[in-house]
């Protein structure tokens, strides 16, 4: 018999709310703001449009070490992630998403320095869409990404979330 395939999802409690995260047999493919129930729809459109299937299983197996790296984020212990990831987007998204994961802990750069370290100066806004398209907050840290005026400027999980992971940051550098 065919196993069939499916998303398998955890729920991890974080300074910023509950996060819902969804990884794959390829590895990581989606954090969630909110709870599995929160977020199971979207989470099943995604998989569905990305995956051809959109079942969710817990399955402690396959999130675990993500939910431990967010965790150790979380406590200050970790700076950068070091997952398997399956991404899905288009080639600009996941050339973005690449150069968002440049972006060091603590940094802040504008959509104008993304849209020119992928040697296409001209496509902030491309960037702009693509940072909100971005299935890995925190992982892919699309909260670092700025205002050219050093403007705080929209976040999915809301500005006020971008806030509390940038003084996060602040916070464990200076430490």
């Amino acid at each position: 018999m065919v196993k069939k395939p499916c998303i398998y999802v955890e729920e991890i409690d974080s300074p910023i709310g509950m996060l819902t995260i969804a990884c794959h047999h390829d590895g990581l493919c989606s954090i969630e703001f909110g709870s599995l129930q929160e977020a199971a729809v979207p989470l099943q459109s995604w998989a569905k449009k990305h995956m051809m299937h959109n079942e969710l299983k817990k399955d402690q197996d396959y999130t675990g070490e993500a939910a431990r790296q967010l965790t150790e984020y979380f406590n200050g212990e970790r700076q950068t992630f070091d997952l398997p990831l399956c991404l899905k987007g288009t080639p600009f998204q996941i050339k973005v998403w690449r150069a968002l994961r440049e972006i060091g802990y603590g940094e802040t750069k504008s959509y104008k320095d993304i849209a020119q370290a992928i040697g296409n100066p001209k496509a902030v806004r491309a960037v702009g869409s693509a940072n909100n398209s971005n299935p890995l907050p925190i992982v892919i840290p699309c909260h670092r990404v700025i205002g050219s005026s050093g403007s705080l400027v929209g976040y999915g999980g809301g500005l006020d979330k971008k806030v509390t992971l940038l003084d996060h940051e602040k916070m464990i550098m200076k430490s």
